[in-house]
């Protein structure tokens, strides 16, 4: 079989994408259905189980190519970052995303009726994606779920204007591997939203991030010359310098996004894990 990254190609030893016929083999393949997350949060798993890892998450709105439906999972590769995994068919409709706005705040309630005094139905995180079809009374109305605060959201093609900011209203959000939101999100999740937010597709995992974002500053001992916005890469880890000194990161020492000095986040995890700085990114 030709090598391939598992975590970007669906493909396994008894069925792939129609695609890759020919370049993977595989005992069957298949054309794949367009599918959209409804879900405002899917955990996608690297097996069909609830205690599988979560590799990452879809936002509501996504889109997915669902090769695979068996027993409640679907296999599916995310339309936004290509990711591959399992997630639970409840969290997926037919059809392509019809999105007209995006949640601009780190999470925002739905109600069942333009009335803040009434239960909240669910909550969006930052990223959903929503077709909003009416505004009345300061709520907008979305599609198939009820009404959000109008305020909380923006037309899906507006794009911050400094994704660092982004990041720093995620300051003391709990780590959590594989997560994308404001509940729980990890490192290379917390560039991937906040660089989605400015408009700019990042790949989902650090190493891919490492080799897709930006252009490599030269860096010594002194860690001069930094700005706001270079990302900082170590081996399997990254954060966002917040100014020329501090480091702004989701991080397992913490299990939270924190900011701190990037000289003392690089001397703690050369001493805890080994590994220097590995590049430093400039966008």
């Amino acid at each position: 079989m030709t090598a391939f990254d598992p975590r970007l190609t669906p493909a396994r030893a008894d069925l792939a994408a129609a695609h890759l016929e020919g370049i993977v083999s595989a005992e069957r393949y298949a054309q794949g259905c367009k599918m959209t997350i409804v879900s405002p949060i899917a955990d996608l798993r690297r097996s069909p189980s609830h205690d599988a890892p979560i590799d990452t998450q879809a936002l509501l709105g996504e889109g997915a190519t669902l090769y695979e439906e068996e027993e409640g999972w679907g296999w599916v590769q995310l339309a936004r970052d290509g990711y591959v995994g399992y997630v639970s068919t409840a969290a997926l409709a037919e059809g392509t995303p019809q999105a007209t706005h995006r949640v601009a705040v780190n999470r925002t309630f739905v109600y069942p009726w333009h009335d803040l005094k009434q239960p909240a139905l669910d909550a969006l995180p930052l990223g959903a994606l929503v077709c909003v079809r009416e505004v009345a009374r300061g709520f907008a109305r979305i599609a198939d779920a009820g009404f959000v605060f109008a305020d909380h959201l923006v037309p899906i093609h507006e794009k911050a204007e400094d994704f660092v900011s982004v990041a720093e209203r995620l300051l003391h959000a709990p780590y959590l591997w594989g997560g994308k939101t404001s509940l729980g999100i990890d490192c290379s999740g917390l560039v991937q939203v906040s660089l989605g937010e400015a408009g700019i597709l990042a790949p989902r995992d650090t190493d891919l991030q490492e080799k897709a974002l930006g252009l490599d500053l030269a860096f010594d001992e002194g860690l001069a010359g930094l700005r706001r916005g270079d990302l900082v890469f170590w081996r399997c880890h990254v954060g966002i310098m917040r100014d020329a000194e501090t480091l702004l990161h989701a991080n397992a020492h913490h299990m939270l996004v924190t900011s701190e000095p990037l000289a003392e986040a690089r001397d703690r995890i050369l001493a805890k894990a080994g590994a220097p700085i590995s590049s430093i990114k400039r966008l």
